[in-house]
């Protein structure tokens, strides 16, 4: 340690004599002291920048003597510590996934929609095509299909949940465009977006694939909650 750190010491009473040997190692390299104590009034108290109050009216064994509900105020209290230093160093979500990138947290950070997305074979229909096709490919290709016009620019989506209410309302659908049954304001995603923002949105409006856009209109993908979640990312 060094003059750069800062020592941050737990103690009930504050006056343990195991403390007294690091506490003078400590000021003599002149490494700062926060104290977290029951006792704002101890040896350790005295000896630190700052001190913590982690007093409890009493403690929760039956003789009030064991640290119970005084490690719960010690845990909380280093909790504020760290939420508050995160806050001053502004630590993002990609600070985090980069120290963090094996854990589960770390994993959902870094994967994009990019990693998991399909490219090929994209299911996809011009405005004026009839459902009798929207139907094929509903059936063959996972439940959305993607109205396109002739660059490639999104119109709309059309989902098994779509026919399912068009059946619901007549029986002669499958010569009607498709354009007059799409959902003309579909919910999308980039590439670039991470993966657990895009099941967040699937889950919050109860769709099953969101299509991927190139940060414009132009279709460059579709991504699947079922791949989402198997790649981990929910």
């Amino acid at each position: 340690m060094g003059r750069d750190d800062v020592a941050i010491l737990l103690s009930k009473s504050g006056t343990s004599d195991d403390l007294f040997g690091l506490v003078n190692q400590l000021k003599r390299l002149g490494v700062p002291i926060i104290a977290m104590t029951g006792d704002p009034d101890s040896v350790l108290a005295r000896q630190a920048e700052v001190v913590l109050d982690a007093g409890v009216a009493e403690e929760a064994c039956p003789e009030t003597l064991a640290p119970t509900a005084s490690t719960t105020v010690a845990l909380a209290l280093g909790d504020a510590l760290a939420v508050t230093l995160l806050e001053e160093k502004r630590f993002r979500r990609e600070d985090f996934a980069a120290f963090h990138p094996g854990g589960t947290l770390g994993r959902n950070l870094l994967l994009r929609v990019a990693d998991v997305m399909l490219t090929k074979d994209l299911p996809t229909l011009l405005p004026d095509r009839p459902m009798r096709e929207c139907v094929v490919l509903l059936a063959e290709r996972r439940g959305t299909v993607a109205v396109v016009d002739r660059q490639g620019s999104l119109q709309g989506v059309v989902t098994a949940g779509d026919l399912t209410r068009l059946m619901e309302k007549t029986d002669h659908f499958l010569d009607i465009p498709v354009t007059e049954v799409m959902t003309r304001t579909p919910k999308t995603t980039t590439p670039t977006e991470i993966a657990g923002a895009a099941v967040r949105v699937m889950e919050q409006h109860g769709i099953m694939a969101l299509p991927v856009l190139d940060g414009g209109r132009k279709l460059v993908g579709m991504v699947h909650l079922h791949d989402l979640m198997k790649a981990g990312a929910a």
